[in-house]
């Protein structure tokens, strides 16, 4: 079939040390699901390439049998035939099935942390979903209307693993200030939504930094490769609210995104 454009691109991600995270200015404050500090989570950390900007492009079929180290991510971008009825990317992420086979047996061995696109002149959905690898094992994804793999790898344990395991990792909420910089959301006095919260760098609110009626950038990274999921809002009175309704976020983790709602006060 011809569904697949048949190239993944490799976001090669390491982990850097606590001293160069602090030479940097990226103090995390971490939210925990269901959105208190996680005391002594440690931060997703910057990444680093082995390729110039850190973008590997593989050209081949989707369907062959990569493989990549865990806390690695992934473009998978395909393009996908639905008749008539083309649907949102929201629904079509949820049809493509996610198939584990983790090495200890438990749990999942990646999660997609964002998806976007739209539809192409012929009719069909490009869509790109950002993958990334949380253990040991292998896993896919199959479109459910035929069956098609779409992209398979084996995951293996890297020579840079995550700082803290999964089960203990926390939310962290970055805001471009409007100068040119960026500020961690301090959510350690678990504040009703984000314009209450602190900006960890700066001691002031955020309510302080975002002016009404005014677009910022929010950065979420919850996951094993530390990758931002990245989305525009804007400032509306004492809540925020999207700008643009893509990426889907989190489509893996639903628990996240509620957390994420109720702190951005989306409604």
């Amino acid at each position: 079939m011809d569904s697949v454009i048949g190239h993944l691109i490799t976001l090669t991600l390491g982990y850097l040390n606590t001293f160069l995270l602090l030479l940097i200015g990226c103090v995390f404050a971490v939210w925990s699901v269901p959105g208190r500090l996680l005391a002594g989570a440690v931060a997703p950390a910057v990444a680093k390439s082995t390729n110039g900007p850190g973008i590997t492009e593989i050209k081949g079929s989707a369907a062959e049998l990569s493989q990549l180290e865990v806390a690695h991510a992934v473009m998978v971008t395909v393009e996908l035939e639905f008749g008539s009825d083309t649907p949102s990317i929201a629904e079509a992420v949820q049809q493509v099935e996610r198939r584990y086979q983790p090495a200890d047996g438990v749990g999942r061995t990646f999660a997609i942390l964002d998806a976007y696109g739209e539809p192409t002149p012929d009719g069909k959905l490009h869509m790109s979903m950002h993958v990334s690898t949380e253990k040991p094992g292998s896993g896919s994804l199959v479109f459910k209307r035929t069956g098609e793999v779409l992209w398979r790898t084996q995951i293996v344990k890297g020579t840079n693993p995550p700082p803290a395991s999964l089960a203990n990792r926390g939310l962290v909420i970055l805001l471009d200030n409007g100068a040119g910089k960026t500020v961690t959301v301090d959510g350690s006095n678990n504040p009703r939504s984000i314009l209450e919260a602190k900006a960890k760098e700066m001691g002031v609110s955020i309510g302080e930094l975002w002016p009404e009626g005014v677009e910022r950038e929010v950065s979420f990274l919850y996951s094993a490769c530390g990758c931002p999921v990245k989305v525009l809002a804007m400032r509306v009175g004492d809540k925020t609210v999207r700008t643009r309704n893509l990426p889907v976020m989190f489509p893996d983790d639903p628990a996240v995104v509620t957390v994420i709602k109720r702190i951005m006060r989306w409604d």
